[in-house]
Formats: structure tokens, sequence, C-alpha cells
């Protein structure tokens, strides 16, 4: 069976979700709480085979503590830190990378589950490259690529069109699945139901 490869980028630093204001402490404890559930729930998708995680030096034990495949961040972007797991990615599974695919997912969706992430990436083989927008349509919180196909992430204000413009075919997942419902403020993270948040998130709260 073709399984998939998913690289999750993390900030881990100080400045994560700067958007959220409030003591830079509690905020960067919120923003690595949201990123390791959705690491997790990652993990548990049953056609994930493996994660890589790229984050700073100081939060790649709790997440290697997960079972994720950590690499250390370059500081040089989102954009760039996805290269950095992307070519992570190729250079793991060496001869073996015929039987897998590639995705890479934002770690700011503490409302997701393991079967939403299941079904989507199920849903993206029928396509060389996918794309999920977040719940406002302008962002984008997953994107995918087919054995033998190369990536061109684009991740930024307004990535969903860049994607789109880059040959990735959006999916269509509900507006409510937590796959689609990132966070970047504390008026979101508000706005989600308070069940549907994994613990660590609900435990920064």
């Amino acid at each position: 069976m073709i399984s998939w490869i998913v690289v999750v980028p993390v900030k881990g630093t100080p400045a994560a979700k700067s958007r959220f204001g409030g003591d830079a402490a509690h905020r960067a404890a919120l923003a690595e709480a949201m990123a390791l559930d959705t690491v997790e729930a990652v993990l548990a998708a049953p056609n994930v085979s493996r994660v890589i995680v790229v984050t700073s030096s100081e939060a790649a034990p709790r997440f290697a503590a997960l079972g994720a495949r950590v690499v250390v961040d370059t500081g040089g972007g989102l954009n760039a830190a996805v290269d950095v797991g992307l070519a992570e990615a190729l250079g793991l599974v060496g001869g073996a990378r015929a039987q897998f695919h590639t995705a890479v997912l934002l770690g700011d969706l503490p409302a997701l589950k393991p079967p939403e992430l299941e079904a989507a990436l199920a849903l993206a083989t029928a396509h060389d490259r996918t794309l999920v927008a977040d719940a406002a349509g302008s962002g984008t919180t997953l994107i995918t690529a087919l054995y033998g196909r190369s990536h061109a992430p684009a991740f930024g204000a307004g990535s969903a069109q860049s994607h789109r413009a880059a040959g990735y075919t959006p999916l269509d997942i509900p507006v409510n699945s937590g796959l689609r419902l990132d966070v970047d403020t504390s008026d979101e993270l508000a706005a989600l139901d308070a069940a549907r948040l994994g613990p660590r998130t609900a435990a920064a709260l």
C-alpha cells in the first residue's frame, strides 16, 4: 500500500503566533500546544507512514517524543522550512520513494482529528497535486503531491490562489472540518468548540 509522508513546519520560538497578542511566554506555549496536538493527530492517521516536523532546536524534543522525525529549522521562513522538510522526506525514503506520496500540513490545527486527515489524503490520490483551503478560503492548510511529483509551496497571504496557480487541485472538504480550522488569532481559537480541541491546547487555555 502506498502511504504518505507528512511534513509539518512549526516555528517553535517565542515569536510564534504574534497575532495572539498578550504575554509572549503564554503565546509561545499555546502555539506549541496546538502544534503538538496537530502532529499527534497526523501520527494517528492510518494512511500516514511518517511525520517530519521542522522546528526550533528548543522545541524539537517534544515533537520527537511523540514519534515524529525532527529537523531543525534553518530560520529562512515558512516556505524555506517546508523545503527543508521535503528534502528530508526524499532522503529518508531513498530507493523506496515510489511507495510514498508527500504532503505538507500547517501546525496550527488544534481541532484536527485523524479520520479527517485520512479522508483528505485518500481523496488526494486522485490528483497529482491537491490543496485544502482554510475556512476563509484564502489560506492553505494542506498541500499534497503524488510520488514522482514535486511541490511548489507558496504559503503566506493568498496562498490558496497561489497554490491553485501552481497546479494544485482544491479538495472539497467541509468547511467545519478540523483540517480547515487553522488558528492565527485568539478570536479564531475562542470560536472553536472547546470539545473539539486537542488536550494540550485545551490545557494551555
